[in-house]
């Protein structure tokens, strides 16, 4: 006789804002739960794990996109700005898109083919946008467009490490398959690498503090590991500061070092300027 597999539960939906990444599972599946999904984009804020793209009236209107052109999306991310382009097509013409976190590209890929959008209308390539010249060989883009950064549903999972809102490891590779994580690539750098990293990254007004706290914090624990063990090392870096202005700048000088970090782990200058060697003149 087989054995009955025991039933499990679905986590309960705590309250109207669940605190838990994995809690909003109604937020995570935005075809199931419509309704809930309009209900929180009508009130300004952006669902956990989506991501809305910004100005594209905006950007339609510059790119001037004619049916049957020949397209490049740089950063696909959530699909947005994608999708609104491949309705400009009409139903003819080609997009290409690259992303370089593999995640969120299959996850966009099956979003855009449930949307009628499949291979016959959009090229998805997960490779990042300064391998230009392998997108497509000897395809001349009509239009192209490269939203830099990193996206909601990225910085929303604590998992890819992006955010100190909530505990987890210390990550911020936009490709977590590739390279190295943040927490590693801390103990590789010196105090002056980290204090120049921090100033050429996100001009932080507060880098020698905070590299000297990052440094003494490796020497005596060894690492840090989690998105909190760095924030409160900034916090632990910035305790001179007068109680009355500590929280607001310690929160800034976190958004400050994790941008700082990201943009090194991930190499985002020096992908930039690749890419823009590649451009056409």
């Amino acid at each position: 006789m087989d054995e009955q597999k025991e039933h499990k539960r679905r986590v309960r939906y705590k309250g109207t804002h669940p605190r838990k990444f994995s809690e909003k599972y109604k937020e995570l599946q935005p075809e199931k739960y419509a309704g809930e999904i309009e209900h929180i984009v009508s009130s300004g804020k952006t669902p956990a794990g989506m991501h809305i793209p910004i100005m594209v009236d905006e950007i339609l209107e510059f790119l001037q996109i004619q049916p049957g052109q020949t397209g490049y999306d740089a950063t696909l991310g959530y699909g947005g700005h994608s999708r609104k382009m491949l309705e400009k097509l009409e139903g003819s013409g080609h997009l290409y898109a690259t992303d370089v976190d593999p995640i969120e590209s299959a996850k966009t890929r099956k979003r855009l083919e449930d949307a009628g959008y499949g291979a016959e209308r959009i090229t998805i390539r997960n490779i990042n946008f300064a391998r230009l010249d392998e997108v497509a060989p000897g395809v001349k883009f009509d239009f192209a467009l490269a939203d830099l950064g990193v996206s909601s549903m990225q910085i929303d999972n604590p998992e890819r490490g992006f955010s100190f809102k909530n505990d987890g490891p210390l990550d911020l590779r936009l490709d977590p398959s590739s390279g190295t994580p943040a927490s590693q690539r801390l103990f590789e750098l010196s105090m002056s690498e980290l204090e120049g990293m921090l100033v050429e990254n996100s001009d932080e007004p507060y880098a020698n503090e905070i590299a000297r706290a990052i440094s003494r914090r490796l020497r005596r624990e060894g690492e840090i590991a989690t998105t909190k063990q760095l924030a409160d090392t900034v916090a632990e870096a910035l305790s001179f500061l007068p109680a009355a202005k500590r929280k607001e700048e310690v929160k800034k000088a976190c958004q400050r070092t994790f941008q700082a970090l990201r943009i090194d782990v991930n190499s985002e200058f020096e992908v930039l300027t690749s890419s823009s060697k590649s451009c056409p003149r």
